[in-house]
């Protein structure tokens, strides 16, 4: 192998890498044991030599590589990160670093490779956290604001001694201050779920859960009113998930349609198909075509219903997120009557689950 010996160019100022005449191959420049991938590229950017590692970085034998051209320049004295589009469909990002060399007369653009796929990656991956971050922060203060503000005030108009109100109006205050209180709960729990999803921590096993009996659950904690639901479902049906996560995801669909319809709202779950699905159908406007793909989407909310209801964007993505946790689907229909039906597909406990679980 031959030494390599720094030497100062005269011409370009750059150093220079000269080796003693030993009549050997070209390829005695490469250093074959060094960890980062090593090409020799001439004049012309065809490769005339590389090492073992650079052929692993490129994923092609070095009979490939030789005699090829290397698609990059080769600058001296410069650092780059190219991204290499890898045979097999894959990517790969490199780091880069040139110099020249001369051998027997012959200059060559010799450039170091070392793979930063991983780095890289990383980086991206603390950048998209900190952008989330920085994305939620803001959505909890806008969204907090309005509904402190609200409660601030009427709570207020109650502590003033002078105020004239009659008791139905304090009570009907009383009520907003309530309800205003309960749309935060909701806000804050959304976005504890959602960062509870994030950190994708252990799942909880699940179990089996009566669809009915959340159901009901569900429309006892909105207080529901007569002629507000409509429901059917037959009292034996049964999924396999989490109670907590299932309860959250019927929540959602309610909210959504009670925030952006009003009722009446239709519950319907039955067997199909080999699994549970339940739908949740309102009367309302329906969904704007263009915002349809982006329903699901973590802080999606489609600009025509911003100024009418409060909303963090949330909601449908928790379901989703919950439903295929739970080996399960999560989609929208338009419904046939007008309106919107949410869909929740589950699976079924089969009686032999059943049994067991017995």
């Amino acid at each position: 192998m031959a030494d390599l010996h720094e030497d100062e160019g005269r011409d370009s100022g750059q150093p220079r890498f000269t080796a003693p005449s030993t009549g050997g191959d070209i390829s005695q420049l490469i250093v074959a044991a060094s960890a980062d991938g090593i090409v020799a590229v001439d004049d012309q950017g065809i490769i005339r030599v590389c090492n073992l590692a650079a052929q692993e970085l490129l994923a092609r034998p070095a009979d490939e590589l030789i005699g090829a051209p290397f698609g990059f320049p080769v600058v001296a004295g410069r650092a780059a990160e190219v991204e290499l589009m890898l045979p097999g469909g894959g990517e790969r990002v490199v780091e880069m670093r040139a110099t020249t060399a001369t051998l027997e007369g012959q200059r060559l653009h010799i450039a170091a490779l070392r793979d930063v796929t991983h780095r890289k990656q990383a980086e991206r991956d603390l950048q998209a956290a900190l952008e989330h971050q920085n994305v939620v922060v803001a959505v909890a203060a806008h969204e907090l604001h309005n509904p402190l503000a609200a409660i601030s005030i009427l709570a207020h108009v109650l502590r003033d001694q002078h105020d004239t109100t009659t008791p139905a109006q304090r009570a009907r205050i009383i009520d907003q201050i309530v309800e205003r209180t309960a749309r935060l709960q909701l806000l804050v729990r959304k976005l504890l779920t959602a960062s509870s999803i994030d950190a994708a921590g252990i799942r909880p096993l699940p179990g089996r859960v009566p669809v009915l009996e959340i159901i009901v659950e569900q429309l006892a904690d909105i207080n529901a009113k007569p002629g507000e639901f409509k429901v059917s479902c037959r009292p034996g049906l049964t999924v396999i998930a989490d109670r907590a996560e299932i309860s959250m995801m019927l929540a959602n669909y309610l909210d959504n349609a009670l925030t952006y319809a009003g009722p009446p709202v239709e519950i319907q779950a039955a067997e199909r198909e080999g699994c549970a699905e339940i739908r949740v159908t309102d009367h309302g406007p329906g969904v704007p075509a263009s915002f349809i793909p982006h329903l699901f989407e973590r802080f999606a909310r489609a600009p025509e219903t911003e100024h009418k209801a409060e909303g963090t964007g949330l909601g449908l993505w928790i379901v989703r997120a919950f439903a295929h946790a739970n080996g399960g689907d999560a989609w929208h229909e338009p419904s046939r009557t007008g309106g919107s039906s949410f869909c929740l597909r589950l699976p079924l406990a089969q009686a032999s689950q059943d049994a067991s679980a017995r």
